[in-house]
């Protein structure tokens, strides 16, 4: 199981973003190897926005069809954040003052801890530092 951060959505699915090319091939070399992949309703937020504002209304729409497609055929798995899943968020936030930490990032961390994820498609740093490795 492998876990997709915002970075790597954007990559994915805007043209303009820097990680594109990268991004495409990193996926295409995951979805032969059949792996699985796993989100959150955090991640997917913030890639709805960002797309939004970055990359114009069509291609956030894109993105979320995107999501559908790819929740429909079984290779995505999206993770809906509860009560107990955010305390454990806010309590890491709180630890990390000194890092660039996102309550975004936070989620996620607690997310792969709870469904022993070590791999992750992001191009963030920050995963690393909490043991995950980055497919790249």
């Amino acid at each position: 199981m492998i876990f997709v951060d915002t970075g790597a959505w954007i990559a994915l699915t805007d043209t303009s973003d820097q990680y594109h090319s990268e991004a495409i091939r990193i996926y295409a070399e995951l979805k032969k190897q059949k792996e699985q992949f796993l989100t959150t309703d955090y991640v997917i937020d913030e890639c709805v926005t960002r797309l939004r504002y970055d990359a114009g209304h069509r291609i956030a729409v894109r993105f979320l069809d995107l999501l559908t497609h790819s929740e429909h055929t079984g290779i995505l798995q999206v993770i809906h954040i509860d009560k107990a899943l955010f305390q454990k968020a806010i309590s890491i936030f709180r630890q990390y003052d000194s890092s660039n930490l996102s309550l975004t990032d936070c989620v996620s961390f607690v997310v792969c801890s709870m469904y022993e994820i070590h791999k992750a498609f992001a191009f963030d740093q920050h995963f690393t530092m909490m043991g995950i490795s980055l497919c790249i």
